[in-house]
């Protein structure tokens, strides 16, 4: 897939869709930087790429947090080399109906998803533009799509990394550097199972999904593999959405 040597940065890499994407990466020949603020969960993920032969580095971060973010990428680049791909993984789930919704619900929602994926963003782009070639992959949600009952600060916060997306897409396009979003349906991951959504409404909703059964990381790191490729080239400002047929 044209990755071998490249270095990858990869935030929430530390479990879920995040780890899955780094581990697919490591695999196609990526070096692996694994940003997340578990800096445990980031060290074992890191040592599961080293495994599959490539190098891999855990760096601790907030996503939110500007100084956080430069001081992680400075210590993945010197690490591993100037950062050519990049993607933007790091997430938080949660349930509010609007009228109860406080000011840090809906404030951490958009600082982790929305907020961090412009600060990464942002610290990882020269590298790209000086080497002339990039990859951006944003990792939105179904919820960014068509939204859903009470996750209006979610749903905020993913569709504003499409529409990041998109102007980014156009920003850097005759720069050598894609963006590209995967907007994923349920995936069976730790953060979904945490969520608060109950077993029946989960059981519910696996059950309407034309595919039968809900999504795992090892499909999303497929989609990712795809847009970070060199057959990807062509590829940018669009949005693919991996989601079983629950979403049409």
């Amino acid at each position: 897939m044209g990755l071998t040597g490249r270095a990858a940065l990869v935030t929430g890499g530390g479990s879920g869709i995040g780890r899955g994407i780094a581990l697919r990466l490591a695999h196609d020949g990526a070096n692996v930087a694994v940003l997340d603020r578990d800096g445990a969960a980031a060290c074992a993920v890191a040592a599961e790429v080293g495994a599959i032969g490539r190098r891999g580095v855990a760096v601790d971060g907030d996503v939110a947090d500007t100084a956080s973010v430069t001081r992680a990428v400075a210590d993945a680049r010197a690490a591993l080399g100037p950062l050519l791909v990049l993607v933007n993984a790091a997430g938080i789930s949660g349930f509010a109906p609007l009228a109860d919704m406080t000011d840090a619900q809906w404030d951490g929602m958009i600082a982790v998803h929305l907020r961090g994926t412009f600060v990464c963003t942002r610290a990882v782009l020269p590298d790209m533009l000086a080497g002339g070639s990039g990859r951006v992959v944003n990792i939105s949600s179904v919820g960014g799509l068509r939204g859903g009952p009470m996750l209006t600060h979610y749903a905020a916060a993913k569709a504003g990394v499409l529409g990041f997306t998109k102007a980014l897409a156009i920003e850097v396009g005759g720069r050598g550097i894609t963006v590209n979003a995967i907007a994923p349906g349920l995936v069976d991951t730790p953060m979904l199972r945490a969520s608060g959504m109950s077993p029946a409404l989960l059981e519910q909703a696996t059950r309407q999904m034309p595919v039968g059964r809900l999504g795992t990381p090892e499909d999303i790191a497929a989609a990712c593999a795809f847009l970070v490729s060199d057959e990807a080239a062509w590829f940018t400002g669009q949005v693919l959405s991996p989601n079983g047929g629950g979403h049409l």
